[in-house]
C-alpha cells in the first residue's frame, strides 16, 4: 500500500533499540521505553502559509531521525506498526 501524509506530517517506523542488560539483569519487553529513533518512511508536501505559499520539508524519506517521547500517532498498517507526526515534533536528524 502507498501512503502519503499531508501537509507537513512525516511516516516513521520505529527503529528497535538493543538489548541492554544493567548489572546483568535482563530488561523485560513490558518494562521498556519504546524508542524514540525513527526511519523517516514517507513525508509530506510541506507546510502551507497564511499567504498559500508551501514550506518544504528538512527531512526526506530515508532519514533516521529523534522525536519527542509522547510525540505523534501510533497507525498500523498491512500489520506493521508506524507513527505519523508533524515536523516540529522532529528533534533531530542523525547522520
Amino acid at each position: 500500500m502507498k501512503i502519503r501524509p499531508l501537509h507537513d506530517r512525516i511516516l516513521v517506523e520505529r527503529l528497535e533499540e538493543q538489548e541492554v542488560k544493567r548489572g546483568g539483569i535482563i530488561i523485560p519487553d513490558t518494562a521498556k521505553e519504546k524508542p524514540q529513533e525513527a526511519k523517516v518512511i514517507a513525508v509530506g508536501n510541506g507546510k502551507v502559509t497564511d499567504e498559500g505559499k508551501k514550506i518544504p520539508l528538512d527531512v526526506k524519506a530515508g532519514d533516521k531521525i529523534l522525536f519527542g517521547k509522547y510525540s505523534g500517532s501510533e497507525v498500523k498498517i498491512d500489520d506493521k506498526e508506524y507513527l505519523i507526526l508533524r515536523e516540529e515534533d522532529v528533534l533531530a536528524i542523525l547522520e
